[in-house]
């Protein structure tokens, strides 16, 4: 049985050991994403209620969500949207829903704090089964180079990115200019 709560800041140590294990053996990692979300923690862009951990019965943390502010831009106009990034799992936890736990109770509880969209960069098979499609499908683009299939983004209500074209223009915690 899993508990899923807000990261609260006696997890943060627990929280840096998993990302670092979760994403240790990853080809499509730059295996930086525990400092990420140590910076992401102390940045503007930080949403304390959209740090979520999964916790297993013995208080184990099994696996952590982080939903950040991020903004997309175009000539005329800024729209604010959700960046999910990371979604860590620990390896003996992995293959187990964890993950997809964490992004829809991640999902609602944005939705219940006004967001509207999330954004992220992921696997192209796993990703759409919460509802994420290509980012091309609503005229948004990153500002480097990813494959199509991996830019993803999933409106939380209906309409969310309606009309909403642009740049994803992350904080700058990412190190992505």
């Amino acid at each position: 049985m899993l508990m899923i709560r807000q990261e609260e800041e006696k997890d943060h140590q627990k929280v840096f050991q998993l990302t670092e294990e979760a994403f240790r053996n990853m080809e499509h990692s730059d295996h930086q994403e525990h400092f990420l979300v140590e910076r992401l923690r102390k940045s503007e862009a930080f949403i304390p209620e959209l740090s979520l951990v999964a916790e297993t019965e013995n208080g184990e943390i099994a696996g952590h969500i982080l939903f950040t502010k991020l903004q997309i831009q175009n000539d005329a106009e800024t729209f604010e949207s959700l960046a999910l990034a990371p979604v860590s799992v620990h390896p003996e936890f992995q293959n187990r829903g964890i993950g997809g736990q964490l992004i829809l109770r991640g999902h609602a509880i944005a939705k219940e704090l006004g967001y509207s969209s999330v954004i992220l960069i992921g696997h192209e098979n796993y990703y759409p089964k919460f509802g994420y499609e290509k980012t091309s499908n609503f005229g948004i683009s990153f500002p480097f180079d990813i494959p199509e299939i991996n830019g993803m983004a999933v409106e939380l209500v209906k309409d969310g990115l309606k009309n909403i074209k642009g740049i994803v223009k992350y904080p700058k915690e990412f190190g992505i200019d």
